[in-house]
Parts: C-alpha cells; sequence; structure tokens
C-alpha cells in the first residue's frame, strides 16, 4: 500500500483510485481479496466512513463485491470496466482540452505528434 493521501481530491476518492489502481495493473485480479476496510483505515490513519464511501463506489459500480463475514472481492469484469471508464475520462479531461488549445494555437496532428515524441524523450 501507499501511504500518501493528498490534498488536491477527497480521500475517498483516493481510496478508491487507489484500488482500481491495483486492479487495473493486475496486482489484484478477478476473485482476489481486497483488503479490509479495517486495514485500510489502519495503514492511511482515516474515517472508517471515509473508508467505507470509497470502498462502496466501487461495490455499487460492480467492480468488487461482498461475501457477508468474509471480506470484500474483485468482480470478474473489472479490469475492463475500469479501463473504459479511464479511457473515457482520459479524453475529457485531458484529450479534448488538448484538442480545444491545439486548435487555438493552429497545431496540427504532425506538431503535435512531434511534441509527443519529443517530450517521450
Amino acid at each position: 500500500m501507499s501511504g500518501k493521501l493528498n490534498d488536491r481530491e477527497p480521500i475517498f476518492e483516493q481510496i478508491t483510485r487507489w484500488i482500481s489502481d491495483q486492479i487495473i495493473e493486475g496486482t489484484l485480479q478477478t476473485d482476489d481479496k481486497i483488503p479490509s476496510t479495517n486495514e485500510i483505515v489502519q495503514f492511511y490513519k482515516v474515517n472508517h466512513l471515509t473508508v467505507s464511501k470509497g470502498v462502496n463506489q466501487l461495490v455499487e459500480d460492480g467492480i468488487i463485491y461482498k461475501k457477508r463475514g468474509v471480506g470484500m472481492f474483485v468482480a470478474e469484469d473489472a479490469r475492463e470496466k475500469l479501463i473504459e471508464r479511464r479511457k473515457e475520462g482520459f479524453v475529457k479531461q485531458y484529450l479534448k482540452p488538448m484538442m480545444d488549445e491545439a486548435e487555438k494555437l493552429k497545431l496540427t496532428k504532425s506538431d503535435i505528434d512531434r511534441m509527443i515524441e519529443e517530450e517521450r524523450k
């Protein structure tokens, strides 16, 4: 677990993203047990309700499921759902604003491609 939280976004969203990242990266796979809310509370030293809010969001989204008295587990198609959601978010949060700015600056696709390649180096 990464023990660093930031002040830029709500803690429950950071908890949700932390679990989601582990699923996307393959650290947590289908039917793997995720850390309990108590374990997450102890690790991050945050309020139990905050952690529960983040975890419950993943349950509502069908990313994880609960087995009463046993724990919470990664749902069968969780990784695919998360990747698709992140792609949609990537377009809205990064790609669309970049394209709007590129249009204002009269940048061509080849200009952008060149900039991306230069930045990768």
